[in-house]
């Protein structure tokens, strides 16, 4: 069974236009290929208060979007857009680049809301970082659903429960959703060559012999299976992949293998080769 090794506790920062997003203080190497967790919101907005993320560039790693309250519409330079709505998820592979926006929907804006959701940055592998951008929407109808003895489950990417995930993702990845009623076990089976970790964003769980408590992150040893007790009703995500075993050169909103490769990237955005 997989133990807890590390627990890492979020602070609050400001993101995009300025919307609030509890992140875990570090994010290191013990996370790849995962680069960035944030948790957007929960956040009560006034009719016309919501902000999100204008235009901006992307190389070299991927974005996944996942809305739990809400309404989002997003536009990208490869001409996709949309709404994005509770339980939908956005996958953006940027490839070797991309320039997109993601803002509160004009009806949301308008009206104010509840918005919830997460942003989850993943890494590419040095032969996939410039490959052509692509993207995938998974409405929440076609995001399969599972329920058992107290515990829900979405799977956005990998399996549980049963059910596997349409993603086509560029490194095996595990992004499952979970919901559990107090006192409810889950036992999940994880390929033993992941990395692991748990987000908890309600209740309490118990991983073995460790707690794991609202807006912590559990960075977990090796093994082949989770086994999650909750204490009470608790909502968390499970985040598994592979050790790139690459180096990481990051910039803003760039992320490649050397820092001659970010200075290339931000060259051609500001000469506008970027892009096709």
């Amino acid at each position: 069974m997989r133990e807890v090794n590390h627990i890492i506790p979020t602070h609050t920062v400001l993101e995009g236009g300025g919307f609030k997003v509890r992140r875990p203080a570090s994010m290191g190497r013990l996370m790849s290929p995962f680069l960035l967790l944030d948790e957007m919101g929960p956040a009560n907005y006034g009719p016309g208060e919501a902000v999100g993320a204008p235009w901006h560039p992307h190389r070299g790693f991927e974005t996944v979007t996942y809305m739990l309250s809400g309404q989002m519409q997003h536009e990208d330079s490869e001409g996709n857009k949309g709404d994005l709505n509770p339980g939908d998820v956005q996958w953006m592979t940027a490839g070797r680049g991309i320039i997109h926006s993601e803002e509160p929907h004009s009806d949301f804006k308008k009206k104010g809301g509840l918005m919830h959701g997460f942003q989850i940055w993943i890494n590419l592998p040095a032969k996939h970082k410039m490959m052509n951008p692509r993207y995938q929407e998974i409405p929440a109808d076609q995001s399969p659903t599972t329920e058992k003895d107290g515990v829900w489950v979405r799977v956005i990417a990998g399996e549980c429960l049963g059910l596997k995930s349409s993603i086509d993702t560029m490194v095996p990845i595990e992004f499952i959703h979970v919901k559990m009623k107090e006192n409810s076990i889950l036992e999940k089976e994880i390929d033993e060559s992941l990395n692991a970790m748990i987000y908890v964003f309600g209740g309490v769980i118990n991983l073995g012999n460790k707690v794991v408590k609202d807006g912590q992150l559990a960075l977990l040893s090796d093994g082949e299976k989770l086994l999650i007790n909750s204490q009470k009703k608790s909502e968390f995500l499970i985040l598994a992949g592979p050790e790139l075993n690459e180096p990481i050169a990051r910039h803003g909103p760039f992320v490649m293998n050397t820092m001659a490769e970010i200075q290339q990237a931000f060259i051609d955005y500001q000469n506008g080769t970027f892009v096709n």
